[in-house]
């Protein structure tokens, strides 16, 4: 019986051979974190405060907390030179791991951000003490309404349509909440208007982004102009004669039962308005409607790629309407904020250019709800340090520490600490 040679295989070689790209190298992280080593140093080290054996303290609990923490002492110029040395190590470090070809972590950057934060706040507050959770509750309150605005615009950014206008959103839920809440006695009804408002104002600004296709940045703008020129007519014609439309009643501050009661982190999250507690909720909400909800991977896909998703049978124009509109609720909810939660009363331009740096916070989050929500708490913590820095007697000016959120939004914006990609579509009009 004969036997039939049977052919070699096909060697494997024949097939093309797919090799892993290497990683590029990124220098950025580094130089950013060099150049904030080297500012350590100059700071910390060469302008060091303390050099008497003057202490930084840091007190830790208020005095209604139930469970009290020490107060920790740190000498100021030993902490300096620790933390200046520590982050020139870091900054070493990373460069290595760059030229490795070594992905920095998130981690990484955490740990070389917290480091600089203790540096300079045991360096400005040389001699004096800090209190840290009015300075953490100071932040929850004053990033509260660039949280919902910065939501807000995520919502709609996301869909596809730029949305220049929260500044008037929140304007006119401040000014809405305020008039109705005044004039029924009952705050939650301000609440509702509020919502309206700023659904109204958004509603505008998709007409004319989707309807008749207008440019999206410039019906932002005329809006934001818009509605301060309206609500400062009304104040002065006619909530300034009639101080009874305009004094709205405040919701108090509620204490959580046992959470309340957590050292640091209880007095910051658990013991505030029922605005924040909704902003809780509100950034849960956002961030599970857009990435585990079939509404929202139309949202996205529509902000994306249009054509193709009104190839599978989505409805663009009418998805993008709906994400605005709802964007422009969760901002107008945040205006309430101003009125509601802490003035009390509704005064000229009371949002001060918090709608643009809720906009500097999406970018800066990456259009993300929990990066943005990061981001508008950054901006928040520098506003409330540099009031707290200037109660305590520091030598920092408070021009630096108002100007600080928007150069880091700029380093974020040039890629220093990420990609940040808007959406593929975003701010271009869908014409079937």
């Amino acid at each position: 019986m004969s036997t039939i040679a049977q052919s070699p295989a096909p060697l494997e070689a024949s097939a093309p051979i797919v090799k892993p790209m290497p990683q590029i190298r990124s220098w950025k992280i580094p130089i950013t974190f060099g150049g904030f080593a080297l500012g350590a140093l100059f700071l910390f080290v060469a302008l060091g405060r303390g050099q008497q054996g003057e202490l930084s303290t840091f007190r830790l609990s208020q005095a209604r907390d139930a469970i009290q923490l020490p107060n920790v002492a740190l000498p100021t110029f030993a902490t300096g030179i620790f933390v200046a040395i520590v982050l020139v190590l870091l900054a070493v470090l990373s460069a290595w791991l760059v030229y490795r070809r070594t992905k920095i972590s998130i981690i990484f950057s955490i740990v070389f951000a917290l480091l600089f934060l203790i540096g300079f706040l045991a360096w400005a507050a040389s001699g004096s003490t800090i209190p840290v959770p009015g300075l953490l509750i100071g932040t929850v309150t004053l990033s509260a309404p660039l949280i919902f605005g910065a939501l807000g615009g995520v919502l709609s950014e996301r869909a596809g349509v730029v949305n220049v206008a929260i500044e008037s959103q929140l304007l006119a839920g401040a000014f809405s909440s305020a008039v109705v809440a005044s004039v029924t006695g009952n705050p939650y009804l301000g609440l509702i208007a509020a919502m309206v408002a700023g659904a109204l104002v958004s509603m505008v600004l998709a007409a004319f982004a989707l309807k008749y296709l207008v440019d999206q940045v410039i019906v932002g703008v005329v809006l934001n102009v818009l509605v301060v020129g309206l609500t400062s007519f009304l104040y002065s014609q006619v909530l300034a004669p009639s101080a009874n439309l305009n004094s709205p009643d405040v919701f108090p501050r509620l204490d959580i039962p046992l959470l309340s009661e957590i050292p640091i982190i209880g007095p910051v999250l658990f013991r505030q308005t029922i605005i924040v507690y909704v902003m809780y909720f509100a950034i849960a909400i956002v961030f599970f409607s857009l990435f585990r909800t079939k509404w929202g991977l139309r949202v996205r896909a529509v902000g994306e790629h249009p054509q193709a998703a009104d190839t599978v049978g989505i409805n663009v124009n009418r998805t993008r309407f709906v994400a605005v509109t709802l964007g422009g609720v969760v901002s107008g909810f945040g205006g309430a904020y101003f009125t509601l939660g802490a003035v009390g009363a509704f005064n000229k331009e009371m949002t001060n250019g918090m709608g643009y740096i809720a906009l500097a916070a999406v970018i800066f989050g990456q259009w993300h709800p929990i990066k943005a929500t990061l981001a508008a708490l950054l901006f928040g913590f520098a506003t409330n340090l540099q009031n707290v820095l200037g109660i305590i007697g520091s030598p920092v000016p408070s021009e630096f520490m108002l100007m600080l959120p928007y150069v880091v939004t700029i380093f974020a914006v040039a890629g220093f600490v990420g990609r940040s990609r808007a959406p593929a579509a975003d701010g271009r009009p869908y014409i079937k």
